[in-house]
């Protein structure tokens, strides 16, 4: 008889099984000047990244935390995993549809290969809304730091989350929800010791507070502890975001919106309908407003919204769905006609009615553009001249960081 398999091959990519537990983590938000801002207050980042290896990887497009998660756990861009935001319009139906179920996902995960190859496999978000689409298709501990205090052995596949940490959870708006998120990671390699494991935090603190602040520093702080607790049980980690963070706020604080719906209509394009893919169930901390959308047009208007959009202030990208689909690898009938990209101080809305400010009046952090999609890329261990070379030349999606860990640590694999 065959012995067992030493790779799985995954959405036509190979993967050996890691002969060590491996862990990968997605800072939300993460823009590398955070990283660098705390270096004082992260003593065991500087550890790993001592005996490891370090630099910068792209996101995928656009530069939101669902296209970018589902990517790292698929290995492979939207135009293959079909998610290319939290919400599109289907024409058909005629219908803005929130994809935050696993039916829209259009291929298997990582996580899941794992499984059924025979790992034991964890996951834990900070948000519930991922949870769904990493936990599809494979049974194991996963659950939402969100909704810890519900988990159950038959849900989740642990009975008392909380007992875990040792702690209730936090809201999903405080800073210690994404420190719940890496410290519980760290209670299940020291208890359990899964062989896969997945870690993806909450942007709150990189939308309220700059790189360099005293929030932002002492966040970074608290992660600090339990990276190095998992660096310290032996694990293969590897830690990446899914995009960056930059202010997009007037000079009198107010936030920079450019009002592209609004615009279109008054303009004659009265059929405009805008699509902002960032929108999900927690806007407090970004009033569903990105640096990136999508627009649905009639045909015949299709050249006199492009000449509109490229004549507003602070848009720095408009193109046809083609185009879009070609450059930024995304699923043609998950998109609308025209992708708009703002600069990056600027933000798209639809219409001033359809968005509730009042929480990001005096100051707004947002994301989704390409001024957001350039992330740290850590490993703590060496890597193969081949993946080194690729680090350093810039050409590595955080997406590649399975590939990495399980093809390219030195001596990690069979």
């Amino acid at each position: 008889m065959p012995g067992p398999a030493s790779a799985i091959r995954v959405n036509g990519r190979d993967y050996r099984l890691p002969s060590q537990p491996v862990v990968v983590i997605c800072i939300d938000g993460c823009d590398p000047a955070y990283l660098e801002a705390a270096a004082d207050a992260m003593p065991e980042l500087a550890a790993i990244r001592s005996d490891g290896t370090e630099g910068f990887a792209q996101t995928v497009m656009p530069s939101f935390t669902n296209p970018n998660n589902v990517a790292i756990v698929t290995g492979v861009p939207p135009a293959v995993n079909g998610i290319p935001g939290n919400f599109y319009y289907d024409e058909q139906r005629d219908e803005e549809v929130l994809m935050n179920d696993p039916v829209y996902l259009r291929c298997p995960t990582l996580l899941a290969a794992f499984h059924t190859a025979g790992l034991e496999v964890a996951a834990v978000t900070t948000k519930d809304k991922l949870r769904a689409f990493l936990s599809q298709g494979w049974e194991g501990v996963s659950f939402s730091v969100e909704n810890a205090h519900e988990a159950t052995q038959s849900s989740n596949g642990i009975d008392d989350a909380l007992s875990l940490v040792g702690r209730d959870n936090p809201g999903i708006y405080d800073p210690e929800a994404s420190v719940f998120c890496i410290e519980a990671g760290a209670r299940l390699a020291e208890t359990r010791t899964p062989a896969v494991m997945y870690l993806s935090t909450t942007d709150f603190v990189q939308h309220k507070w700059a790189p360099g602040e005293p929030e932002a520093n002492a966040f970074y702080a608290r992660l600090d502890c339990f990276l190095g607790q998992l660096h310290r049980c032996g694990a293969i980690i590897g830690i990446t975001a899914d995009h960056g963070m930059n202010a997009k706020a007037r000079e009198d604080g107010t936030p920079n919106v450019c009002y592209i719906e609004t615009l279109l209509v008054e303009a004659g394009v009265a059929e405009a309908r805008v699509i902002l893919p960032i929108t999900d169930p927690y806007v407090v901390h970004h009033g569903a407003l990105g640096s990136y959308a999508t627009v649905y047009l009639n045909p015949e208007n299709l050249p006199r919204a492009t000449e509109i959009l490229r004549s507003l202030d602070g848009i720095e990208q408009v193109i046809a769905r083609a185009e879009a689909v070609d450059a930024y690898r995304l699923p043609a009938d998950r998109i609308g006609d025209l992708v708009v990209l703002a600069d990056r101080n600027t933000v798209l809305g639809r219409t001033p009615e359809w968005h509730d400010l009042s929480d990001v009046a005096k100051g707004l952090r947002s994301h989704g553009g390409l001024h957001e999609a350039t992330v740290p890329f850590i490993v703590n261990r060496p890597l193969t001249i081949e993946a080194s070379d690729r680090l350093a030349g810039g050409t590595l999606r955080n997406y590649d960081v399975f590939d990495v860990i399980c093809n390219s640590v030195e001596g990690a694999c069979p």
